[in-house]
This record gives structure tokens, sequence and C-alpha cells, in this order.
């Protein structure tokens, strides 16, 4: 039984892209095809890094409130899982009694991770608006590093069978990112919400947890 602590606010959009590389080509060929781990990139960005760091200082208080209590909970629920293991592995055990017993123990354990995630909501909201705000900056280090490495096509590292290190544009795509967002705020205006920082993130990235 762990409680966990759900602080992303920012959902992830998986990609699914199925493109065949070619095996031998033009020098110019090879070159126009790369990868790139775009939430690499960001996460490893300086401004996201930076931002963190002022995260772990400013809400230090929340961040150790949080903490405390899913340890907390996690003890007081341990018994209960513990009871429920036993209880099943027990010769002619009720099925329905198991069922309902793992309903009541799946409850407490729901509402104790909202209860730790209610604690730590502004250590999101804040790791959620830093990110935003690269993100919204994203789509143009991604062009400009594909312009100046002259790539025409860029797959996320998953969508290809195999490529060779030089194909990795994620350190161009990242220095993009610190050249054109060197820093951000950790502090959300009053009533935002993921997704209006100002802009939106380059469609269909996955978002980088927090680190």
């Amino acid at each position: 039984m762990k409680i966990l602590l759900k602080a992303a606010l920012i959902a992830a959009a998986p990609v699914t892209v199925a493109v065949a590389l070619p095996t031998v080509a033009s020098a110019q060929a090879v070159n126009s095809v790369a990868i790139a781990d775009l939430d690499e990139a960001v996460a490893k960005s300086n401004a996201y890094v930076l931002a963190i760091n002022q995260i772990k200082i400013t809400y230090k208080a929340q961040i150790e409130a949080a903490d405390a209590r899913a340890k907390a909970l996690t003890a007081e629920l341990q018994p209960a899982a513990l009871a429920y293991q036993t209880a099943a592995k027990a010769p002619g055990a009720n099925p329905s009694t198991l069922q309902q017993q793992l309903a009541a123990l799946q409850a407490r354990e729901q509402a104790a991770n909202r209860e730790v995630a209610k604690i730590s909501e502004p250590v999101a909201r804040a790791r959620a608006y830093a990110q935003e705000q690269i993100l919204m900056k994203l789509e143009a280090a991604v062009n400009s590093a594909m312009t100046k490495k002259r790539i025409n096509i860029l797959l996320q590292p998953q969508a290809a069978i195999k490529a060779l290190p030089a194909a990795d544009i994620t350190n161009d795509v990242m220095a993009e990112l610190n050249a054109t967002v060197p820093n951000v705020s950790i502090t959300p205006p009053a009533g935002w919400q993921p997704g209006q920082a100002g802009g939106a993130a380059a469609p269909n990235q996955p978002q980088p947890q927090g680190r």
C-alpha cells in the first residue's frame, strides 16, 4: 500500500508515430530525419531546473507537510492492506466479503491520495505554471533546431526503430530553449488554470513530470 503524491497538473498526451527510416541513402537524406526527446529537453532546460529549485525553497513547508502526511497515511492503511492480503490467502475465503473489504480499502486509499494532493496543490500549481511557460516556447525551439540542423522530419525516440547518436537533437532543442526562455515565474496569477499562460504546448507532446 503506497500513498502517491499526484502533483502534475498538465496531462500527458502520448505520441504514436510509425515512420520507416531509410537504411541506405544519401548524406542529405539521412540528415533530414532526426529524433528528439522533447520531454527531456524541457525537463533539463535551465529555466525548468531553476524553477524546481525555487519551488523547493518557496514551498518547503508544503512539500514537507505533504510528505509527512503521506507517510502517516501509508502507516495508517498498512494494517488494513495486510489484513486483506491475509484474508485473501485464507482457505475458504468468501469472495463477496473480500470484494467488500477491497472496495473499502481502495476507497480509503483514494481519499488519502486526495488529502495529500490537496496539501501539495500549491506546489503542483507552481510546477505546472513553470512548465507551461517553457512549453509555450517549445515549438519555436524545435523549429529553430530543425532549421539549423537541416532536419525535415523529427520523431520522438520511441517512434524510431534505431537511431545513431548523431541523429539525436534533444540537446539542440534544449539549447534553443535556454536561449529563448532563460527563466520563468513560479507564481501563477490569481485564478490561473493550466492552459491559460497565454499559449499552448506543441501538439501531442508529453509533459514533463516534476523532478
